[in-house]
């Protein structure tokens, strides 16, 4: 493997920043210092440039496989490291849904030939597989996800007595999808009764609501303090979910786990009018109040990480009606660059977002020598010019569906280098294809 040597980056790590040079060995972090005068094979002059461990995207659904002609591992990933995202953690509602341990493989296996991000995928759960979730191997496998509220694919788990058997028995995190079944239907009863089939998007968070999820998430929180399960809660989407969650004890300690998504930090349900279904994810957009509830909770610590949960469709599905357009929308290529924006809005800190993309996924999940900017560790490292505007718009939009939800967006970050294992798979706007990211280990 080539040496890089990064000159003169200000480094953001671990609650400060420095400047400093960094050398890149055998796709390690070989040494930090004030200056180094090594030889190397490849020298980025990042003076001015600010180097951030490399994200860790703990949810995206890169619809493969058999969903993709709307995204692939290959596509996405190209998007997610031109984002600043090197590891990814992909999700099991494919299809086939990832319910068994051959399936699970398959998707390393697609992923060890064309994924130029660092990767690792959920073993599914549903009402009757739960031998085959007993199966998974706690060391390379990111761990179990388990829709309690149903999304998009059929892998609702809403049996009691299998939910209370999976929380029980689980050899490692699970990470749940909480929506409460129930109160979704009869809130969309109750608008089919007064509207028929022309609901529109803007009633999305009355149907989806605030009081589903906080039943949904409180049960979770529930089932896991029984059991003493290792519990992470994506996605929060209301400010009544924050409080149910701990900020006085240190993460690695921590039982129960959230995230948050870049979406719900930036969004709100005013937003509706202009963007429409490319807005409509499960959990719904809320309102400004639940925003910022959200973001206040990521800044004191109840909520531990900021993910995406990327879920690309094509345009054409999302413009049919509201109750026939499907929920989620692309978010790997400007999730950092949405993050950096904020920090520019004073609205949280560059550590912090090292903190919350990189350290605390790492720690929450217990990766292997990723997620922190140490000797010892992979290279995963991201180098971005924090005053080099530029406008989000179809030329630039590397999403297989071709659309984002920020599109005409101007961000003041641009991305310019991203390492994944110690090689530069991405360079000011081009793409390296050669080389492939590597499976996430775990310490377990």
């Amino acid at each position: 493997m080539k040496t890089i040597l990064i000159k003169a980056a200000t480094i953001v790590n671990e609650n400060r920043q420095f400047v400093a040079d960094l050398l890149v060995k055998d796709g390690l972090i070989d040494r930090i210092a004030p200056q180094i005068d090594a030889h190397a094979d490849e020298v980025i002059n990042a003076e001015g440039l600010y180097l951030f461990p490399g994200c860790i995207d703990d949810q995206v659904h890169f619809r493969e496989p058999g969903l993709t002609y709307k995204a692939d591992i290959h596509s996405e990933s190209r998007a997610a490291v031109a984002g600043g995202i090197t590891s990814f953690m992909e999700m099991p509602n494919t299809v086939p849904n990832t319910l068994t341990q051959e399936l699970l493989q398959d998707k390393y296996d697609i992923a060890s030939r064309n994924s130029l991000a660092n990767y690792s995928f959920f073993m599914g759960a549903s009402n009757d597989n739960l031998e085959q979730v007993l199966r998974t191997d706690v060391a390379n496998v990111c761990g179990v996800k388990v829709f309690m509220g149903s999304s998009t694919g059929n892998m609702l788990v809403d049996n009691p007595q299998t939910l209370d058997n999976l929380f029980a028995n689980s050899p490692m995190l699970i990470a749940v999808h909480c929506e409460d079944e129930a109160t979704i239907k009869s809130n969309l009863n109750h608008y089919k009764q007064l509207l028929g089939d022309n609901i529109p998007v803007t009633l999305h968070p009355k149907i989806r609501s605030a009081e589903a999820c906080y039943l949904s998430s409180s049960l979770a929180v529930e089932l896991a303090k029984k059991h003493n399960t290792r519990l992470h809660i994506l996605h929060i989407s209301t400010g009544l979910e924050t409080h149910l969650f701990d900020n006085t004890i240190p993460l690695k300690d921590k039982r129960i786990t959230a995230e948050a998504c870049v979406h719900h930090l930036w969004f709100t349900d005013a937003d509706y009018e202009t963007k429409g279904n490319l807005i409509k994810w499960n959990p719904a957009v809320k309102k400004e109040s639940d925003r910022d509830a959200i973001l206040q909770a990521v800044l004191d610590g109840r909520i531990d990480v900021i993910a995406t949960d990327h879920a690309p469709h094509t345009i054409e599905e999302k413009a049919q009606p509201y109750l026939q357009a499907p929920s989620g929308g692309p978010l790997v290529q400007h999730a950092l660059p949405a993050m950096l924006e904020l920090y520019h809005h004073g609205k949280i800190k560059l550590e912090q977002i090292a903190e919350k993309m990189a350290h605390n996924v790492a720690t929450c999940f217990q990766i292997d020598r990723r997620g922190f900017i140490r000797e010892g560790y992979w290279a995963d490292l991201v180098l971005a010019d924090l005053n080099n505007p530029w406008n989000v718009n179809k030329a630039n939009i590397l999403y297989k569906c071709g659309w984002s939800p920020f599109e005409g967006t101007t961000f003041r970050s641009r991305i310019a280098y991203t390492l994944v294992s110690g090689n530069v798979v991405y360079a000011n706007g081009t793409l390296a294809e050669g080389e492939t990211g590597k499976r996430l280990n775990f310490n377990r």
